[in-house]
């Protein structure tokens, strides 16, 4: 039988999103996950609005090149993603949106 994690290995990560809460309050709540495998890591993900994630970019001070950009979905999501440390812990953030839609000129179908 494998020892069991207490919440006392996850104290990197939570001090990190308690950090996080208190510098960063007043930008959109992402969706936060703490990993029992990467105990070091926080990963903020952002559903259906890039912008929340480029503000969640500026404020941290990532330059947008760090950020990795890919599609999936069969060509109608755009991802980003990019990590950075932050009080002691790998902080991923990956945000999800959909790819435009092209207009179409003068009414063709």
């Amino acid at each position: 039988m494998s020892e069991r994690l207490t919440l006392d290995d996850l104290a990197v990560p939570l001090r990190t999103l308690r950090l996080l809460a208190a510098d960063f309050g007043h930008l959109p709540a992402p969706e936060v996950r703490l990993s029992t495998i990467y105990l070091n890591r926080v990963e903020l993900d952002f559903f259906d609005d890039l912008a929340q994630f480029e503000a969640w970019r500026e404020a941290l001070g990532v330059a947008p090149e760090r950020v990795n950009y890919r599609v999936q979905g069969g060509g109608r999501t755009q991802v980003l993603r990019m990590t950075v440390a932050y009080a002691g812990a790998e902080l991923e953030l990956i945000g999800y949106g959909d790819v435009p839609t092209p207009a179409l000129v003068g009414g063709a179908a």
